[in-house]
């Protein structure tokens, strides 16, 4: 009886830290965007990656599966975000949230500078673009980090 009552304490846990990071990173990354977006006056990348990749012609044509696509990674940060906090068996505090959040921005910002545009893209970001696109993942980091900080406590936030 124990046991049962136990496991199913885990799972109720487990399925929160997933919404929560569901929802942290979507609002994350709508949070990033309204930065990004008017700064930048770009799409994100994932306008590159779509028009590469699955539907040709310009990054420009596709400003709506870019934003989806954006928001979908981005709400998928969070949940390995909110798993990974979850798999140390660690209740974040907002301040470690907020500390492991910004950790996460700037791994998520040289991944996606080195990788998915120098590697993927065949892309290089000249430096103020390189400056939008990192504080950009910054704000998401911060954002993301706060909110999974305040929600995943174990008193329910």
């Amino acid at each position: 009886m124990f046991r049962a009552t136990l496991r199913r304490s885990v799972e109720r846990t487990d399925r929160r830290a997933l919404r929560e990071g569901f929802a942290g990173g979507l609002l994350a990354t709508i949070v990033m965007t309204a930065y990004r977006l008017p700064v930048a006056r770009s799409l994100p990348p994932t306008a590159t990656f779509w028009a590469k990749y699955v539907g040709g012609g310009d990054p420009s044509d596709y400003p709506v599966v870019a934003l989806v696509l954006h928001l979908l990674y981005g709400a998928g940060g969070g949940v390995a975000f909110a798993s990974a906090f979850r798999a140390s068996e660690r209740t974040p505090t907002e301040w470690e949230g907020v500390a492991a959040g910004t950790i996460f921005g700037v791994v998520l910002s040289v991944f996606g500078s080195r990788v998915v545009l120098g590697e993927l893209l065949d892309r290089s970001l000249d430096p103020d673009e390189a400056l939008v696109f990192h504080v950009g993942h910054l704000v998401y980091g911060l954002t993301l980090g706060t909110w999974i900080g305040s929600r995943l406590r174990d008193d329910g936030g």
